[in-house]
């Protein structure tokens, strides 16, 4: 780049000398001529201008030999400037110079820029657009190469994230970069170098941490996705039997959010029959067995049992089962298990497939539409819930609590489980299991039921229940035991054992997550 940049330098000043040449020998064999109206630089200048342009006033003219010698040379040169002048502005018009111009106007605004464009890509850049009144969508790569235009603004500049950044200048906000293609950040090195950028990096993947901190975050299709159906559909009271039929990334994330987040009362338990290989996931998580009954039904707690064998031999199971749902990884083959249970099996509960678009006549989850969003990419309230969270416990236990950049991921993840646990909380709270959106409204009335019940010490304990619940099963998925002291090396902590055996300390240590409702009815005046 600085080669060419000194190649350009040294043409532009070559030409600009034989052209100041030209114009002093112009000067001196017209100056020189009485009859000559060329008497200054001045007017040098100006003819050669009028000519090289094909303008032609006639006002000035050479007499002299020599400069009848000139004006032939900036006649000669005037065509061959004015195809150079028209080529160049066409070039620029049709290249990415003319859109970086516009982009560079716009500096204050929000700038969203996607590597490519694909589904996932248009999902999110058009749900931005409804939320951000200053956001601008920049596409890098030529659009010429799409086969369909987008039907929203957007910009196609086919330039690196690196150029963008150095557009930008820092007015404004950071730009925001997304990498939508799965894996791009392990198998692009370059994705960690945008990161070097003054930019904010999104980049997807199928594996690896969540990161909070710095400027480069990763999110998991199958994980947003898991958020998203919890959150839409609910586990509810009277459910006690689900299926789910398909373990793979999706099967599996909906499984993990089931046991993060499905704690609605100490009283209410439920039977995951989980269809496919599931070897991996039970070496991986051994210590679900400390929190579930595995592979056998229990009465007194939450179940997960593991099938080897086809869901189609177990009609039984259907017939019974509160709800199914379809989450194979492959969309056909979930087709074609709707297709086969509707035609040849009794079934009393929901049945809900996964799918990325929109299918009439069916319980959908899981479209592109639905994942693809600023709430789960960006991941912004859930964090600042999760944040708030962490001021809060640290507010009331300031010695050894940290910082939220401090703390470990799995302390960060831990926060951020229990953030997502608020939507269960509103609705024991209000006594609805249908809300799936949460308003500043709901949160003061939920908080306010919360101070007025935990006067009857009854209510405090259930609630400490519900919540000491929740936290086991998280430590128990990442596979944390009972220890006398917190013990990070050895994934340890006194507060996992049965509720009844904790001390009156730890029982109050469950209580700031339900505190936190009240700071965010403080904080919070749109819907989350």
């Amino acid at each position: 780049m600085k080669r060419k940049r000194r190649l350009y330098l040294t043409v532009i000043l070559a030409l600009a000398a034989i052209y100041l040449v030209l114009l002093l020998l112009m000067l001196y064999a017209e100056s020189a001529d009485p009859q000559s109206s060329i008497r200054t630089l001045g007017d040098a200048v100006w003819y050669s201008v009028v000519t090289l342009t094909t303008v032609g006033y006639g006002d000035i003219t050479p007499v002299t030999t020599i400069g009848h010698l000139v004006g032939i040379i900036f006649l000669i040169l005037s065509t061959g400037i004015l195809v150079t002048l028209v080529g160049t502005v066409f070039s620029f018009l049709s290249s990415e110079g003319f859109p970086l111009l516009m982009l560079s106007w716009q500096k204050k605004k929000n700038w969203y820029y996607f590597a490519d464009m694909g589904q996932e890509a248009t999902a999110l850049a058009q749900q931005i657009l409804q939320e951000d009144a200053n956001a601008i969508i920049i596409y890098g790569q030529n659009e010429k190469s799409l086969e369909e235009k987008p039907d929203y603004p957007c910009l196609f500049i086919n330039v690196s994230p690196e150029r963008i950044a150095r557009c930008k200048r820092g007015v404004g906000s950071r730009c925001k970069v997304f990498l939508m293609k799965e894996n791009d950040i392990g198998v692009n090195p370059r994705a960690i170098n945008i990161a070097q950028l003054p930019v904010e990096v999104y980049a997807r993947t199928a594996s690896g941490e969540d990161t909070l901190s710095g400027n480069i975050h990763f999110f998991h299709s199958y994980d947003c996705c898991a958020r998203e159906y919890w959150r839409k559909k609910p586990l509810t009271s009277a459910e006690q039997q689900i299926v789910l039929i398909g373990f793979g990334e999706y099967g599996e994330a909906l499984l993990k959010r089931a046991i993060m987040t499905n704690v609605i009362s100490p009283d209410h338990h439920v039977a995951y029959h989980i269809f496919g290989g599931a070897g991996h996931f039970l070496h991986m998580h051994p210590g679900l067995a400390c929190v579930f009954s595995v592979q056998q039904e229990a009465d007194d707690r939450d179940s997960l049992i593991f099938y080897e064998d086809s869901w189609t031999l177990h009609h039984e199971l259907l017939a019974t089962a509160d709800r199914i749902i379809i989450c194979e990884d492959d969309e056909q083959q979930g087709w074609d298990i709707l297709w086969h249970m509707r035609r040849y099996y009794l079934t009393r509960g929901r049945i809900d497939l996964r799918n990325s678009r929109s299918s009439p006549g069916i319980s959908y989850f899981g479209t592109n539409e639905s994942i693809y969003t600023p709430e789960h990419i960006l991941r912004t309230t859930l964090n600042q819930v999760a944040i708030a969270m962490n001021n809060l416990y640290r507010s009331s236990h300031p010695e050894g609590s940290l910082d939220w950049d401090q703390l470990e991921d799995y302390l960060r993840q831990s926060k951020i489980a229990a953030s997502e646990h608020v939507f269960a909380k509103v609705r024991i709270l209000l006594k609805n299991e249908n809300i799936i959106r949460l308003s500043a409204l709901d949160l003061e009335k939920a908080y306010a039921v919360y101070k007025k019940s935990i006067q009857n010490p009854a209510f405090l304990d259930r609630y400490r229940r519900i919540e000491h619940q929740r936290w086991l099963r998280f430590y128990a998925y990442y596979n944390w035991t009972y220890g006398p002291v917190h013990r990070e090396d050895l994934r340890q902590d006194p507060r996992i054992c049965p509720y009844d055996e904790l001390t009156p300390e730890f029982k109050t240590y469950f209580d700031y997550s339900w505190e936190l409702l009240g700071e965010l009815r403080l904080k919070n005046e749109a819907d989350i």
